[in-house]
């Protein structure tokens, strides 16, 4: 299940990058724009062949859709790292910013 949400959320944060919204990317990848919002969500698992079609749409290889680039290991730092990417992933632009401008201020 984390696999799932992990894949989702950088889908979502993959598809926000380019500016796109789930119907767009539903159109590229030739799936339904629900099915697009539930793999984002996690609550769903792509077919190897739609997550391949969803890596090729958003142009990034699939193994980063999969986690390649995140923090290696399982326990609580990977567990935080995942949620909170998750959560980023979620916001609009104008959250985005001011989190970054957040984290910034707190790391000093």
């Amino acid at each position: 299940m984390e696999l799932q949400r992990l894949f989702g959320a950088n889908v979502r944060h993959h598809r926000k990058a380019k500016g796109w919204t789930l119907e767009k990317l539903s159109e590229q990848v030739g799936v339904s724009r629900e099915t697009i919002g539930k793999i984002e969500r996690g609550k769903a698992a792509p077919l190897f062949e739609t997550a391949e079609k969803i890596a090729a749409a958003l142009e990034v290889p699939t193994i980063v859709l999969f986690g390649a680039n995140s923090a290696p290991g399982n326990g609580d730092r990977a567990r935080s790292l995942t949620d909170i990417n998750g959560t980023l992933s979620r916001m609009n632009d104008e959250q985005l910013a001011r989190a970054a401008k957040m984290l910034k201020a707190f790391l000093g």
